[in-house]
């Protein structure tokens, strides 16, 4: 028997603490290089398949089925773009199409040497290829197109339609570029009419010198690579196939994740996720370059950066690790990125990197006056907990001394919004909850082959009992829809947002392999993320998938888009168990009119109308891949696009006319801290363009106990009876 496994069944019971832990959510990103020995890839393999099975919370059998799904992902992964593979050498894959799980098992590479080794060999191939073809001029006027649904698409059989694929591809590329040239070009001659406009033969000159760098770079990033980072690769194929939150991280990616714990960030601002071919900005972190320049949005895709004034450089296609260290760069230097927004419109936006502090992920409060009343908004980003420190800051006792200065200050009702909360520690969440009910279960969890536990708030102490909205949306995931499922689920506040939450029902915990290698001569072996256990509202139900339906929906721009854990191909499924004994929120009476109310506002509101058609329009465009690469076409085709997009600008510029403010401590602490007091201003101006928050103070108005006007009062009043509002 192998060492090391008779080491990992001594240290079994280390393993099962090891994934009893609290859970924390982390992002995933490809590690690069490390130097490894022959043998090392075998022990990762056998490691991570006796660890996986032993830690996961429900391990996939690893059989047929699960190695075709490792051959499809792992391919993909490896040619997204289908323009280094031919179709002979998919038919020699495919071979192994049924038999990674064996190998799996064995212990043996050869499918995965096969394809590294091939791989290899296009890549070299293909440099001679786009470099011939960027060296003669592109004929925009022959009247052609290209489809950009690489899924769909076939592998070229030969050499010759792949080289075919490879012109169309750059040819669209440069077609882009040269586009927007010629856009600078007429602008500086509107501004100037003395400027002389370079020629078009020089702006396509200029265009395919551009994309050249841009290949260049891109292959000399690749080449940088070694074998062990394209084994990162595989592995995460096979790792995905039991859960999408279950993932591999090397050493060095373990290390990156580990020192950007640390509190501070240095760059723009700005989260990146891939997305196919391309990269987009996930999230803007409040305060950050990137947030301050108000032009950069969620769900923007990059396709080219630039260093200052240096040449942009095509990223489309390019490893998310390669696109991040392009962005990122010390504070004080400038970073322009050429992004493609929601609407198909293209933007080059520049930013100049700076310091983004950890203060703006804490929950911070506004106090806003409507109707002649005082309310109360709450944002929570994440559900943070410093476990090293007892005494640090956590959000259970952040949002409890929020409350406690709202009501202090006076406010009649509180929005607690938690849209784009991501999740974190499960302990802020009962505590959270706990200062609105007496007490009572806010959320159970199972282990595997364990009995469920349900975690309670004992305090019965209640620290707000006044009207509560939660605001949630799409991106609400993990430790924010538990809080939002117990708030419903004991009626205590009204849930607003978008149709349904993410759906991520699940706890993963990152379990350190080196514990299993004592005294090994392997060196470090990285961490298994996995899915370890999952989440069950106090009615039952897992939030796995189905997430939180909201009280009350509200039109989202992108409520028809594919993005939660339901539209993830190895999601965990959803089900249920008993429910836990709880007594719902008797002070609820006046929910069902006040949730009547509201969608009778928003069914009347022009911008929620505008913004329905809108997110219709965007699911429209989501499936238009194919672009013409005949100039006038194209150009035709993007000024169609511009035109339909200017319907939707009044959304941005939309005011809802309420002033926010900070509560009495912050306005103190801001005449010292201009940092701050520029944070909260932008804060308060976002709340005062933003539709959602309006209408959930509209949602308190109606959740208030109004005063009996005693002039004019009707029978029915005079005589004891009480007419609700």
């Amino acid at each position: 028997m192998n060492p090391i496994i008779r080491f990992m069944k001594k240290n079994y019971k280390i393993l099962i603490a090891l994934v009893c832990l609290s859970a924390t959510l982390f992002a995933f990103t490809i590690n690069k290089k490390r130097d490894i020995d022959p043998d090392r890839d075998k022990i990762l393999l056998e490691l991570l398949t006796f660890v996986i099975e032993k830690g996961h919370y429900n391990p996939a059998a690893i059989d047929d089925n699960f190695s075709k799904g490792v051959y499809k992902d792992y391919i993909a992964a490896l040619d997204p773009s289908k323009r280094f593979f031919l179709q002979s050498d998919i038919n020699e894959f495919s071979k192994f199409e049924t038999e990674i799980d064996d190998q799996l098992i064995n212990k043996d590479l050869t499918f995965f040497n096969l394809t590294y080794d091939r791989l290899m060999l296009r890549m070299e191939e293909s440099k001679k290829i786009f470099k011939d073809i960027l060296s003669q001029p592109f004929d925009y006027t022959v009247d052609e197109d290209f489809n950009v649904d690489y899924d769909k698409a076939p592998y070229s059989k030969n050499t010759t339609e792949l080289k075919e694929k490879w012109r169309k591809q750059i040819k669209l590329s440069t077609l882009s570029s040269y586009t927007d040239k010629q856009k600078i070009e007429e602008d500086k001659k509107q501004k100037d009419p003395k400027y002389v406009m370079k020629s078009n033969q020089d702006l396509e000159k200029e265009t395919r010198e551009s994309s050249l760098n841009s290949l260049n770079e891109s292959f000399g990033f690749m080449n940088e690579l070694k074998r062990d980072d394209w084994f990162t690769l595989y592995i995460n194929s096979i790792m995905s196939r039991f859960d999408p939150h279950t993932s591999y991280f090397a050493p060095e990616e373990k290390e990156r994740f580990d020192v950007s714990m640390s509190g501070k960030l240095e760059g723009i601002g700005a989260r990146l996720q891939k997305k196919n071919d391309y990269t987009e900005i996930s999230e803007l972190i409040s305060g950050g370059p990137a947030w301050r320049g108000k032009q950069l949005e969620a769900g923007d895709l990059v396709m080219k950066v630039a260093q200052g004034n240096g040449v942009p450089v095509d990223v489309v296609g390019m490893r998310l690790d390669d696109v991040v260290k392009k962005i990122k760069g010390p504070k004080g230097s400038e970073v322009r990125l050429t992004v493609k927004k929601v609407d198909g419109t293209i933007q080059v936006i520049s930013i100049i990197r700076d310091i983004v502090e950890i203060e703006e992920t804490y929950a911070k409060s506004s106090v806003v006056d409507k109707n002649g009343l005082k309310y109360g908004v709450i944002y929570l980003p994440k559900f943070y907990i410093d476990f090293e420190n007892k005494d640090g800051r956590d959000a259970g006792k952040d949002i409890a001394l929020e409350v406690d200065r709202l009501k202090k200050a006076g406010v009649k009702g509180i929005v607690l919004d938690v849209r784009d909360d991501g999740g974190g520690s499960l302990s802020t969440v009962v505590d959270i909850a706990g200062l609105f009910i007496e007490q009572g279960p806010i959320v159970q969890i199972k282990s595997a082959g364990k009995k469920k536990e349900i975690l309670y708030d004992t305090d019965k102490k209640i620290e707000w009992d006044g009207p509560l909205v939660i605001m949630v949306n799409e991106f609400s995931a993990s430790a924010s829809e538990i809080l939002a499922a117990a708030i419903q689920d004991y009626k205590r506040g009204i849930i607003i947002g978008s149709k349904q939450t993410y759906g991520k029902g699940t706890v993963q915990n990152v379990i350190d392999l080196n514990q299993f290698t004592r005294n090994s001569t392997v060196g470090d072996l990285g961490a298994l993320k996995t899915t370890t256990q999952k989440f069950y509202r106090i009615n039952g139900g897992s939030t796995q998938r189905e997430g939180v339906s909201s009280d009350v929906v509200m039109p989202d721009r992108y409520a028809y888009l594919k993005m939660g854990e339901r539209d993830e191909e190895n999601a965990m499924p959803w089900d249920k168990i008993d429910p836990a004994p709880y007594t719902v929120w008797k002070d609820n009476g006046k929910f069902d009119q006040a949730i009547i109310n509201s969608k009778k506002r928003i069914e009347k509101n022009i911008q929620f109308q505008l913004i329905e058609e809108n997110a219709k329009w965007i699911d429209s465009r989501s499936n238009e891949n194919t672009y013409s690469l005949n100039l006038d076409k194209f150009i035709l085709a993007q000024s169609q696009v511009e035109n339909i997009a200017k319907k939707y600008r009044p959304i941005a510029d939309y005011k809802n006319n309420l002033k926010f403010t900070s509560l009495p401590y912050e306005l103190e602490v801001m005449t010292k801290d201009a940092a701050l007091k520029e944070k909260r201003e932008r804060w308060h101006e976002s709340l005062s363009k933003d539709i959602y928050v309006e209408e959930a103070l509209n949602v308190l108005d109606d959740l208030q106990m109004k005063p009996i006007v005693k002039n004019n009062m009707p029978n029915e009043i005079k005589k004891g009876k009480l007419v609700k509002s």
